[in-house]
């Protein structure tokens, strides 16, 4: 191995990010840097380990043995220089800087984005991006600063707060309950039609909710977003399961059987435990955790409010061994049945 007075550590930055990529160009919009620049900074780290850090494949870049490792050290020294950056800031200054909010499309869409507005004017200095994404995104990899998910994800380093619980029930536009009749009993639903999505693009097994109400639906429209499947319900092309959130305000969708047949999700902030502390990520997610405390159907079935999920986090810290797998919410038909909200980490 050469010496390490000819190892440069901005390649050890180049570096992580092109293991989180998986190719060189994803990195390289990561790091707003050029391909080619990122392809001589791995190299030259490559030159000063005197060994691969990858392997060159048709499909990207897979990490050699030595990579794995090196990685593993990488984001030891990144985890300090975060630690680092958050010690050293006044506590005192404007919370300010980018934060990265990943979830899945349909909160994105139909509930956060209306709501985001008075974060602006509360944090003006704090720029949040809102990322949507039909599957797990790693906060642990820097794919995200915080992540809002229907379930708990496992993860290295991962820190996650229970903030709310939503509905879902079954919809159908008037037109086609009028030519189709309106449901009586769930033994009524066996002979309709249903929209949902396409089983072999599911990454999340969270959205399978209609399997929770309904066995074996004849699904006649498929499609991998959930706005879709809503307006071609509204469309007439069958019934439709949906977060209750998701309709607000709309009328061209009817609810069905909603004192029978109804599921609920849970939510959840995940954030990585370097970034715990920092400003800009706990006045996001207070924002956030205080935005559904403050809403009945984002509460559906808890009756106490939410606590701060930054201090339960912290408080978990204390506490980390005794933490375990809440129960699911989903029950085979019907109403789901509730766990007690509560933080969690992952080690």
């Amino acid at each position: 191995m050469a010496s390490f007075e000819s190892f440069d550590w901005d390649n050890l930055k180049v570096f992580v990010q092109t293991a989180r990529a998986g190719n060189l160009s994803a990195a390289a919009k990561r790091l707003r840097i050029d391909q080619s620049t990122v392809s001589r900074r791995v190299a030259q780290l490559e030159s000063s380990l005197g060994s691969a850090l990858f392997s060159r494949q048709t499909n990207g870049l897979r990490l050699t043995d030595l990579g794995e490792r090196l990685l593993r050290h990488a984001e030891r020294v990144e985890s300090a220089v975060i630690a680092l950056q958050e010690d050293i800031s006044d506590e005192d200054e404007a919370i300010a800087g980018r934060v990265r909010l990943a979830t899945m499309e349909g909160i994105a869409s139909l509930y956060l984005a209306r709501r985001l507005a008075d974060l602006k004017q509360k944090h003006p200095c704090v720029q949040l991006e809102l990322v949507t994404s039909p599957q797990t995104v790693y906060v642990n990899r820097r794919e995200a600063d915080l992540f809002l998910s229907f379930f708990r994800p496992d993860g290295r380093g991962l820190i996650s707060s229970h903030v709310g619980r939503f509905r879902l029930y079954l919809y159908g536009s008037p037109g086609y309950l009028a030519e189709r009749g309106v449901p009586t009993c769930e033994a009524d639903l066996a002979n309709h039609v249903y929209v949902s999505y396409i089983e072999d693009l599911i990454q999340v097994d969270a959205v399978k909710w209609l399997d929770d109400v309904v066995e074996q639906p004849d699904v006649v429209f498929h499609s991998n977003s959930m706005i879709a499947q809503m307006n071609a319900a509204a469309g007439g092309a069958g019934l439709v399961l949906l977060p209750e959130f998701a309709v607000e305000g709309r009328t061209d969708l009817v609810q069905v059987l909603p004192e029978a047949v109804s599921t609920t999700r849970d939510l959840w902030i995940n954030v990585h435990c370097d970034l715990q502390y920092a400003q800009r990520i706990r006045s996001v997610a207070r924002y956030l955790a205080a935005l559904f405390a403050a809403d009945p159907k984002m509460q559906a079935g808890l009756e106490r409010g939410m606590p701060d999920p930054m201090r339960s986090l912290h408080r978990h810290e204390r506490h980390q061994d005794h933490a375990r797998r809440p129960a699911g919410a989903r029950t085979a038909l019907g109403h789901a049945t509730i766990p007690t909200p509560r933080a969690v980490g992952v080690p």
